[in-house]
């Protein structure tokens, strides 16, 4: 995987849309930088993985389940 991706290869990762993705690096839930033009959005890999891990965290808060690994 590159290490900066780009909305539509997050939004493909999460299969979701890419507006999906452009709210979550609204809203902070993702980090992400903006580079080159308005609307040019990477998120570094790591970033992404982060994200992935958090919201694991909060299924798990929710459903007392927690997760191995």
């Amino acid at each position: 995987m590159p290490r900066f991706l780009t909305l539509a290869d997050v939004a493909e990762i999460l299969n979701v849309n890419a507006p999906q993705v452009r709210a979550l690096l609204r809203s902070g839930e993702l980090r992400g930088i903006q580079v080159g033009g308005k609307g040019m959005w990477r998120v570094e890999d790591v970033e992404l993985e982060a994200y992935i891990q958090r919201m694991y965290e909060l299924a798990d808060e929710r459903h007392g389940s927690p997760r191995e690994g």
